[in-house]
């Protein structure tokens, strides 16, 4: 393991302290549950976005996609516990 030094400011140290207090926790455990935290959202977002981009990628491939309208009905037909035929893509603009 490794350390690494951090400056905050004082305001933002006392902060860290009376959560990580409120918390059961050390400043430290604390801190580094934040980073881990932070770390692991940044981390579900990039996965996100590739994912969002290869879609996007195979619509201006295939100029194909699900009306908007055509996703929320079968969505909200699953929702209800019903078995609804997946929505057929179309080329954009149809």
């Amino acid at each position: 393991m490794s350390t690494t030094t951090i400056r905050i400011e004082d305001d933002l140290k006392a902060r860290v302290a009376a959560a990580a207090e409120r918390a059961g926790k050390t400043a430290h455990a604390f801190i580094v549950e934040a980073i881990a935290q932070t770390v692991e959202q940044a981390e579900i977002e990039e996965e996100h976005h590739r994912v969002a981009d290869e879609r996007w990628a195979k619509v201006l491939s295939t100029g194909k996609t699900v009306p908007w309208d055509d996703a929320k009905a079968y969505l909200e037909a699953r929702l209800k516990g019903e078995r609804p035929r997946k929505p057929v893509a179309r080329r954009l603009g149809q």
